[in-house]
């Protein structure tokens, strides 16, 4: 549930930096401008992959670094500490994601469905280990 909320939450990120909607001025970032521009194709694709849990795991490892960048790079330059410096909300994506990329998906996914489907034991599953 938690890779559910996360990932929609910056997905609207995304959608708002190239599209336009929910921001102040309702105006979207030109195409390709750095890193703006960049960091809202991240945060749409890889938002929408990890929703729906579909390579959920590099695309949160991509959204995870693309977060660390965005702290280190924009962040905190301003100031020691993430309160100090607003960089809260880049912070907990960039942990979370690196946790969801180190957990997976979970079994409410398109990934656990496709496994299924190919008849493949699940990662770190009792069944997988005793097949190897």
């Amino acid at each position: 549930m938690v890779r559910i909320v996360v990932s929609f939450m910056f997905l609207l990120h995304g959608v708002a930096t190239l599209f336009g909607p929910f921001t102040p001025y309702g105006e979207p970032t030109p195409v390709g401008q750095w890193p703006s521009w960049w960091a809202g194709l991240i945060q749409f694709v890889g938002g929408g992959l990890v929703l729906f849990g579909l390579f959920t795991r590099p695309a949160a490892l991509v959204c995870s670094g693309a977060m660390a960048f965005a702290y280190f790079k924009v962040h905190q330059p301003r100031g020691l500490f993430p309160i100090q410096n607003a960089g809260e909300l880049a912070a907990m994506y960039s942990w979370t994601f690196l946790l969801i990329a180190a957990l997976g998906a979970g079994p409410f996914a398109l990934d656990a469905l496709l496994r299924q489907r190919r008849g493949a034991p699940e990662r770190g599953s009792a069944a997988g280990a005793r097949e190897r």
